[in-house]
Parts: structure tokens; C-alpha cells; sequence
């Protein structure tokens, strides 16, 4: 990477490391751009040149650190090459990032917030670097090499995410209903069996009488 580029790289990611301080901190609707750019020690037409305004970068945010726990959850998955089976793969990325969130419980908070179907659709293309798949494409790829075809793939995504996130949110930050290890074995039960209902080839005709 040349020196220049990566000094635009530090910029941004200072940006957006100073906006989810604050975010965190203060809250969204209390945080102003003078606060994020004082903080992040650049000037303020720093921050148009890589955000709209303040809507913009908390997408970006969560774009940028959905892609970073995915990312960090898929590069454990690789040092497990005995997991070859894809629904086997889903379900051990979800665990590690479940693990993850509830070792950052102030990015379980942004996310419990924040996060939607939108947003997460945003950061399934985000591309960290030149080098670093995206969401999608890892997922893709993940899908060619299953043993099983489904219909509505993305639908499926949504569905699964829709769950964890719905159910784990609680359990992370509280404990309840349950502590996290404890719900976990639900989630896989619950994971599988949303696999089940999207498999396309297990769907038969009904014969013609």
C-alpha cells in the first residue's frame, strides 16, 4: 500500500474509531461531527472527504465492524479444516462471533441499537481491503462447496440473523433468560432447523396419480 493511501486508510478508520467512542459514550443522538473529528485529532473537511454526514458514518461503523467480526470469525474457521460441512461452518463462525460480542459488550450495545437487515445487507459487500473477501463472497463461496442447494440463500441469512440477534442480545448483556453457553445449543437446534426448511434438494414432487 502506498504511504498516501495509507494515510487516508488511518484517517478513516481514526474517523471511525472516534465516532463509536462517542456513539458508545454519549449516544448517537448526542454526538455531533465537531465531536467526532476533535476527537479523532483531524480537521473537520477531513470527515466529508470520507462521509456524507452523521448517518453516513454510524453505517459505515457498523458496516465496517460487522465485516471485522465476520472476518475475524472466518479466519478461526480456516485453522479448523476438519469443519468441511457448510451448515457445520455457519454454525461455528456464529458461535465465534457470539463469543466475540460477549468480550465487547460496548459493540453489543452499538449493534443491539443500530443493526438491522438494511444495515447488515450494506456490510455483506463491504470489502476491507484490496486482499479481504467480502461478507458475500466468503458466504458464496461457502455455498458452492455445500452439500446441500437452497432455495432463497439470502432469505436464509436473513432468517438465521434475525434469530441470533434477536435472542443472543439479552443473553450477552444480561444473562437472560439464559447465559449465553446455555443458549447456545438452542441456537444450533434452532440454526438446523432453518437449514432444513431452505434445503432445495430435499423437496420431492408429488407423484401424479
Amino acid at each position: 500500500m502506498r504511504k498516501v493511501d495509507h494515510n487516508k486508510q488511518q484517517k478513516r478508520e481514526s474517523l471511525l474509531d472516534s465516532a463509536f467512542s462517542l456513539f458508545i459514550d454519549n449516544g448517537f443522538n448526542k454526538t455531533s461531527i465537531a465531536d467526532i473529528v476533535k476527537n479523532a485529532g483531524v480537521a473537520k473537511g477531513t470527515f466529508y472527504l470520507y462521509f456524507k454526514d452523521k448517518y453516513d458514518i454510524r453505517n459505515h461503523l457498523i458496516a465496517h465492524k460487522a465485516s471485522q467480526v465476520f472476518q475475524t470469525s472466518y479466519l478461526a474457521l480456516q485453522k479448523h479444516t476438519e469443519i468441511t460441512d457448510f451448515e457445520d461452518q455457519v454454525i461455528f463462525i456464529m458461535d465465534d462471533i457470539l463469543d466475540q460480542l460477549a468480550h465487547n459488550l460496548n459493540l453489543v450495545r452499538l449493534l443491539s441499537k443500530h443493526l438491522s437487515w438494511g444495515f447488515f445487507k450494506n456490510s455483506l459487500f463491504f470489502t476491507p481491503s484490496e486482499d479481504t473477501p467480502s461478507i458475500h463472497t466468503i458466504y458464496d463461496s461457502m455455498l458452492q462447496n455445500a452439500n446441500h442447494t437452497y432455495h432463497s440463500p439470502e432469505l436464509m441469512m436473513y432468517m438465521i440473523l434475525e434469530l441470533v440477534s434477536g435472542t443472543s442480545y439479552n443473553s450477552i448483556l444480561y444473562q437472560q433468560p439464559v447465559g449465553l453457553e446455555e443458549l447456545k445449543p438452542q441456537l444450533h437446534q434452532a440454526v438446523r432447523g432453518i437449514f432444513n426448511q431452505y434445503r432445495a434438494d430435499e423437496i420431492t414432487d408429488i407423484p401424479e396419480t
